[in-house]
């Protein structure tokens, strides 16, 4: 096992418990303990010390654990979409565009965005006319009943 897979299951395995909900209720357990012990220590710059450096080191280095994880779980979910546009009809060139600079993913999804307001327009377009060739129909079969 490497070095990279090694810290990758440990990552995911500390992430995932720390999103549980006794992770939790261990901290809060941990900030109730600290600020019930205040009086006993007199409140002193050592208490208080105490409870910033532990918050500071478990912040510091959950940062790292939590990031490698979202790291790797986006990588998984745009390989998955990246085989879902690859096998569907939609236009393989959408795939790896995360590679891209914010300034062409801007421009992307303007260009995106323009494409679907005039497909938007266009079936709009598409229903008024099916709604008209609806109408003149049905008046035509009024016509005809009456005449």
């Amino acid at each position: 096992m490497t070095l990279s897979s090694a810290f990758s299951g440990f990552a995911s395995k500390v992430a995932k418990w720390a999103g549980h909900p006794l992770a939790f209720a261990l901290g809060a357990a941990t900030v109730i303990g600290w600020a019930v012990s205040g009086p006993f220590f007199g409140y002193s710059e050592t208490w208080q010390l105490v409870i910033n450096t532990g918050t500071t080191i478990v912040t510091f280095l959950m940062v790292f654990l939590i990031q490698n994880s979202q790291n790797r779980d986006g990588a998984a979910i745009q390989a998955k979409l990246d085989e879902l546009i690859r096998s569907s009809a939609a236009q393989n060139r959408y795939i790896g565009i995360e590679a891209l600079t914010d300034e062409e993913l801007d421009e992307l999804r303007q260009r995106c965005g323009m494409r679907a307001r005039a497909e938007r327009l266009e079936d709009a377009h598409e229903a008024a006319d099916e709604a008209e060739i609806r109408a003149r129909e049905k008046a035509v079969r009024a016509a005809d009943r009456i005449g």
